[in-house]
């Protein structure tokens, strides 16, 4: 199922992403890309605002964050993907069937989702050293994987805000030589064993903590100490808390978890369920720093991009179930079955040839006809000497079978009947032939109709059930697979050897005229019991 393009926030959308960063981004492209109507809804807050270049983006390396952002939604749009610079207050389930959400803007409008990826990212929580948040993406760094090679060579601190810290001058150690850790107040103290791989490493650590981030030119000359003393550096380490963006989620009952490093938190982060980013709230993918903290921008886009596909394969999911609603709702349910009868015969009018075959032999009584459709099969009953119930759930069918009995002068050896055989229960009536001829439920409940069908049957009566066999592709296929068609030993559960002798199992190959007019060899399953 394809869906145009909705216009604005406002209307309904196949996914709403919350974040326009390189995860919202990426899995809007995505899911455009697959033909879905995508709403972008940015705030316009990125992590990396102070940054001045994205590194280790394949393809895009040292792209400044705002341009690479402008490249994002440029290749989105060229998917029908929208962008609308917003900030979400809340989400809600909608009150509609199914899974899907409403999203409200801070301006009070709503739109509405079937699906919700949030990629809005996280918040960097700064030690509170002055200067140090002024600085913060130039020379103010955490990770030597983003920013280590622009200040190789230079004069690096690290504060110990906390357990990363010794980890931390190790891997800037490997930029520089001169690297001095600082021992922030109240934080974490290395072990015995982290110092001394640290001093064997040439690194120096301080326990005097930082006071101010010293500033001249637009650029760090130092750090005043709490000692007074000023230690001189290029560019000051530390590892922030992360914050997840998350709090518009509470509505849902979902809330951010701790982010931890074995026993030490380091931040929030909103919990996933599987790898592919999805939550614990049906319909909600989590993709980027909002759950993985620590991921770069490149490490990010993949993970949007692997959840908007997964939310493309899960709307798909829930759209083949609606298909198979439909679909099934078309050859099972009755309204389905009055259209259908209500224009020209669909059938031949002739017996089914099985029918012919197993019931020349046996002598009339009452018969009784299940889905009898337009009559041709009560008609023959009738005019070989039976007396006929002929039942199925349309009144258009039905008619036209009344007219066809009275046609061929059997209408008074006819009764018929309006019911489904799924709720079918005979009561005390018996029958000394009961036929099923072509009648096909699916999820195996073709098993239970046989078992109540029999029930239907006189002592020393037969039942006769004829379908399509599962090998028979001309039919099967036409009418949407194999679920529905069965063999004759599959219905064996239903008689009880005690009760019933089975007297024939068999797959007939027969001509018959395909879906489209052609001749086709279609093969019928066939069981006939006598009970006993």
């Amino acid at each position: 199922m394809t869906r145009q393009t909705p216009s604005a926030p406002g209307q309904d959308f196949d996914v709403v992403v919350v974040g326009g960063g390189a995860a919202g981004l990426a899995g809007a492209v995505a899911l455009g890309r697959s033909r879905r109507s995508v709403l972008v809804l940015d705030a316009g807050t990125p992590r990396n605002a102070t940054a001045g270049h994205v590194h280790n983006y394949l393809g895009r390396e040292s792209t400044p964050p705002a341009e690479l952002t402008a490249i994002g939604r440029e290749e989105a749009a060229r998917y029908g993907v929208e962008v609308a610079a917003a900030r979400v207050s809340d989400v809600r389930p909608w009150d509609g069937a199914g899974t899907g959400f409403v999203v409200r803007l801070d301006d009070g409008r709503e739109t509405t989702a079937r699906r919700l990826l949030v990629a809005t990212g996280s918040t960097d929580v700064l030690p509170e050293v002055p200067g140090l948040a002024e600085r913060w993406g130039r020379d103010v760094l955490h990770c030597p994987y983003c920013h280590g090679w622009e200040v190789q060579d230079q004069s690096i601190v690290v504060l110990a805000t906390n357990v990363m810290a010794a980890h931390q001058a190790s891997l800037f150690r490997q930029l520089s030589d001169d690297v001095v850790v600082v021992l922030a107040e109240g934080a974490p103290q290395p072990g015995d064993d982290e110092v001394e791989q640290l001093v064997a490493r040439g690194i120096r650590v301080l326990a005097d903590a930082p006071t101010e981030v010293l500033v001249a030119d637009d650029a760090i000359r130092g750090l005043r100490l709490a000692s007074g003393a000023e230690l001189d550096c290029r560019a000051v380490v530390v590892s922030p808390r992360f914050e997840a963006n998350a709090a518009f989620l509470a509505p849902l009952g979902l809330a951010p978890e701790p982010f931890q490093l074995g026993e030490d938190v380091l931040g929030t982060r909103v919990p996933t369920t599987e790898s592919h980013g999805a939550t614990t709230v049906p319909g909600l993918w989590v993709a980027g720093n909002v759950t993985d903290p620590m991921a770069q921008v490149v490490a990010s886009a993949a993970a949007g991009l692997r959840a908007g596909a997964m939310i493309n394969a899960d709307l798909i999911g829930e759209e083949t179930r609606e298909a198979v609603a439909a679909h099934r709702a078309r050859l099972f349910e009755q309204p389905a079955w009055e259209e259908r009868y209500a224009g020209e015969s669909i059938w031949s009018g002739r017996v089914n040839p099985q029918l012919e075959t197993e019931a020349a032999t046996l002598a009339p009584g009452r018969a009784l006809d299940i889905g009898c459709g337009e009559g041709a099969d009560a008609v023959w009953l009738a005019a070989h000497g039976w007396s006929v119930t002929g039942v199925d759930f349309s009144t258009t069918g039905l008619a036209r079978a009344a007219e066809h009995a009275g046609a061929a002068g059997v209408a008074d050896r006819i009764e018929w009947r309006h019911l489904d055989v799924r709720s079918f229960d005979p009561g005390p009536e018996r029958w000394d032939l009961v036929t099923s001829q072509f009648m096909h439920l699916p999820d195996g409940a073709m098993v239970d109709l046989t078992r109540r069908l029999g029930r239907a049957v006189a002592p020393g009566g037969t039942l006769l059930v004829v379908g399509h066999h599962p090998d028979d592709h001309a039919t099967g296929l036409r009418h949407g697979g194999h679920g529905f068609l069965f063999t004759p030993e599959d219905l064996l559960p239903a008689l009880d050897p005690a009760e019933w002798e089975v007297e024939v199992t068999d797959v007939r190959p027969r001509a018959a005229t395909g879906h489209d007019g052609e001749q086709v060899t279609v093969r019928d399953s066939v069981l006939r019991a006598r009970r006993r």
